[in-house]
């Protein structure tokens, strides 16, 4: 137990120069484990998304790379809802659009853009889009994020705008120049389209996306209400420190896996 005035080490975050400091991402020996873990947290997230009100019809997905067969990723299935998407409803594709494992077809956009993704990005765990009110509108202004707020900063000299629209993004070429737009990023606000981002676990991933949404939403209503005022490049640049690595967007997911976990254990079904 420890004294009065002592903290249980590691437990808590702390301020260091190159930013906070946060928990260890679990790690895993057994590969079979591990793309369980992944598999578990996809469904996971996608029942997020569905809190968050990102379903819209068909459009729509997240990607994990599975642990074993790194050429391969899961996904959702085509038209399930968010809501009822579990574990065992994931589908295994490979890079050259074959379904490996699952009972249900997916998006073509899904693969097309998420294979190029993966492919071109090996640091690359998940990734994630969906249609969400804000980042779509947002995207059609093909502008980056100003830092005006602690959640665009996150993304502050780390996304990118891909100036190009060329309808529902089902060919291989369109996702190619996605995942060329991406570049080394963490995100790409694709014009006229939407937000796409992506993380080292699926849970940094789905939070980059939650978080560029609310900086879309933040953004769209400071504007309309009048002149926002920048956060100056060195506060911006620090602040991108503290709230914007692979860890912090891993651990901001936290409280929302935990809260699926408690109240729909159905997801890992």
């Amino acid at each position: 137990m420890n004294a009065p005035g002592e903290r249980a080490p590691g437990l808590l975050l702390e301020v260091l120069p190159e930013g906070l400091t946060y928990p260890d991402i679990p790690s895993f020996a057994d590969l079979e484990a591990e793309r369980l873990h992944r598999k578990q947290r996809l469904a996971v997230c996608f029942r997020i998304f569905s809190m968050h009100g990102f379903d819209a019809g068909i459009a729509g997905h997240i990607s994990c790379r599975d642990s074993i067969l790194t050429d391969h990723f899961w996904v959702n299935p085509l038209a399930v809802h968010f809501s009822r998407v579990k574990t065992s409803d994931l589908v295994l594709v490979d890079h050259d659009g074959n379904i490996v494992e699952g009972r249900h077809p997916v998006n073509a956009a899904a693969f097309s853009i998420h294979s190029r993704i993966h492919r071109a990005r090996p640091d690359v765990v998940a990734a994630a889009h969906s249609h969400s009110l804000n980042g779509t509108t947002y995207a059609s202004l093909g502008k980056p994020l100003p830092a005006i707020t602690q959640e665009a900063c996150a993304f502050y000299g780390d996304h990118a705008v891909m100036q190009a629209y060329n309808g529902i993004a089902s060919e291989i070429s369109e996702g190619e120049m996605i995942a060329e737009a991406l570049g080394s990023s963490k995100a790409v606000i694709c014009r006229n389209h939407g937000l796409f981002t992506v993380g080292h676990t699926v849970e940094e991933a789905t939070f980059w996306f939650l978080r560029m949404e609310r900086a879309c939403e933040q953004i769209l209503r400071a504007t309309a209400s009048g002149q926002p005022i920048e956060i100056d490049p060195a506060t911006a640049a620090m602040t991108f420190k503290q709230v914007g690595s692979h860890k912090s967007g891993w651990f901001g997911l936290q409280p929302l896996v935990d809260k699926v976990l408690a109240e729909q254990p159905d997801v890992l079904g």
